[in-house]
């Protein structure tokens, strides 16, 4: 890494509570920094000091290069105004494979973030040789890289057995994990424990308290978009030792995702973002948008909730509680 410029620990980075950033669209596949200014303003408010930029809620895989440097630009830009000293920012560069990931690591890593985050390669499978060959190869791009744990939609798990190899490439600072099994997250506060400078922050909204309690230095949940509070207030129960008020905020953090048992995935999101009034419901294609009786059902869901969120007031509609397995009413 450059000597020239001095980088934050993985600890830091991954630390309480990362926001994985939705990336706003003027129109479908046109990402759009300039309206994301009224959405990154509440998230700050709200306790907020750490974006995590083109994850699997950013669409970052399915993104032109061109138009995620200049999204990027102008958003870690604002981030720091609006959050200072504290303010932390990365971006997600995962591809295909190693060459793509570099692509696309240069340039992001030139917009000001403190380091950038990468999946295993996506689609084909690879041994876990190779997987680790990748993590050494990103040392080119001379900044932090945090590696994601996501093999829903990689394909390529790391294993506790792989983690424990990239702890040993000093470019390599963290890792996200995010598939979901405690069992895993466990096994990774193991291996992380022997760097003290290594971050590890778990990204399963639906269990942040056992996430943390298991030793997570951190959370990345996909609500804290729309329901920033309910996270940081998550994250400081579980430090304070108040149990009942961390069990609660765990059981309301569920609840808020249960949006998607209406229809998974980023549109769901955006659509809660768009009846907020904060952006656009535009995503890159080949998504589509919400239809008008999923858009009912997902502020009928909130509606009970709508004080946890941000901007809730706007929610507006003659909204209704849904059925709890999630059918529409």
């Amino acid at each position: 890494m450059s000597a020239h410029r001095e980088f934050r620990s993985g600890r830091d980075l991954l630390d309480g509570v990362v926001v994985p950033l939705v990336t706003a669209m003027s129109e479908p596949g046109r990402p759009d920094a300039g309206l994301m200014d009224p959405l990154l303003e509440r998230l700050a408010a709200a306790g907020v000091d750490a974006l995590m930029l083109f994850g699997s809620n950013g669409e970052g895989p399915v993104l032109p290069l061109d138009a995620a440097d200049a999204f990027a630009t102008r958003v870690v830009a604002r981030w720091r105004a609006l959050a200072g000293s504290d303010g932390r920012i990365t971006a997600a560069i995962s591809g295909v494979g190693t060459d793509d990931a570099i692509a696309r690591g240069r340039v992001l890593a030139n917009t000001g973030v403190d380091a950038v985050v990468a999946c295993p390669p996506l689609f084909f499978a690879h041994r876990p040789g190779e997987l680790v060959a990748h993590y050494d190869a990103l040392k080119v791009l001379r900044v932090p890289v945090i590696a994601y744990n996501n093999p829903r939609y990689t394909g390529n798990p790391i294993t506790p057995e792989v983690l424990t190899r990239l702890l040993g490439l000093e470019h390599v600072v963290g890792v996200k994990e995010s598939s979901g099994d405690l069992a895993t997250l466990s096994r990774f506060v193991d291996v992380v424990a022997a760097r003290a400078d290594f971050g590890l922050s778990q990204g399963n909204e639906r269990a942040m308290v056992d996430g943390l309690l298991a030793g997570a230095h951190g959370v990345t949940p996909g609500i804290a978009n729309f329901a920033p509070s309910v996270a940081v207030a998550t994250v400081a129960a579980v430090r304070l030792s108040r149990t009942d008020h961390a069990a609660d905020l765990q059981s309301l953090a569920a609840e808020l995702a249960g949006i998607h048992r209406i229809r998974p995935g980023v549109p769901t999101t955006k659509a809660v973002l768009d009846l907020l009034g904060l952006i656009p419901p535009h995503a890159a294609a080949p998504f589509l948008p919400c239809d008008d009786a999923d858009r009912a059902a997902i502020r009928a869901h909130l509606w009970e909730h709508r004080r946890h969120l941000i901007d809730g007031d706007r929610l507006g509609g003659g909204a209704q509680p849904i059925e709890s397995d999630g059918a529409r009413p």
